[in-house]
């Protein structure tokens, strides 16, 4: 009725004891590397959701420039420069205030930052349509940005040409290229 118990049988639960201690061992170190794993993946998926709401925002923010007006100061030279701007359909509220112009001429190369006039480092605002502020809400709102190209360095001769480019607060970036008529004598105000 009872078996009798050799040494072998000893021996064989101590190595099925060894077994299940290196076992557990085993699913513990599986479980802290898959815990690992696991917030690894949480911060590369929080990483890239970042990573593509700002592309996004940079490729579907724009600046659209309605009407550009260069201003004559009688010597012949274009002193000033008018853009009237909106949001492109799809935009993203853009704040004028947290924005960059940068002047490129043959003479000038000036990155321009909001400011209540204009200076060789600024550029002034003033709300045309809209509710008054300098962020860009909807596209029927209209900014007139004001660059003084005389400060900046470079009045703009009969012919000569200038890239203005309008850079968001999301570093979605507008190029506008300025070309001044051969000939604005007699006229105050020309389109560029």
């Amino acid at each position: 009725m009872f078996a009798d118990i050799t040494s072998e049988d000893g021996e064989r639960g101590q190595v099925g004891i060894g077994t299940l201690i290196i076992f557990i061992a085993m699913v513990l170190v599986a479980a802290v590397a898959a815990g690992v794993l696991i917030n690894t993946a949480g911060l590369l998926e929080s990483t890239a959701s970042d990573t593509g709401q700002d592309s996004q925002s940079q490729v579907s923010n724009q600046i659209d420039v309605v009407t550009a007006v260069g201003f004559n100061d009688g010597s012949g030279d274009v002193t000033q420069l008018n853009f009237t701007v909106k949001k492109s359909a799809g935009s993203d509220q853009i704040d004028l205030q947290d924005a960059t112009v940068e002047f490129l001429s043959n003479d000038a190369s000036t990155t321009l930052q909001y400011g209540a006039n204009t200076s060789a480092t600024q550029f002034a605002t003033e709300s045309l349509v809209g509710n008054g502020d300098q962020v860009l809400d909807n596209t029927t709102e209209r900014v007139k940005i004001t660059i003084n190209a005389t400060d900046v360095g470079d009045p703009l001769s009969p012919g000569e040409e200038a890239t203005i480019r309008f850079v968001d607060q999301s570093g979605a970036t507008t190029i506008y290229g300025v070309n001044v008529p051969d000939t604005i004598s007699g006229e105050t105000y020309v389109a560029v």
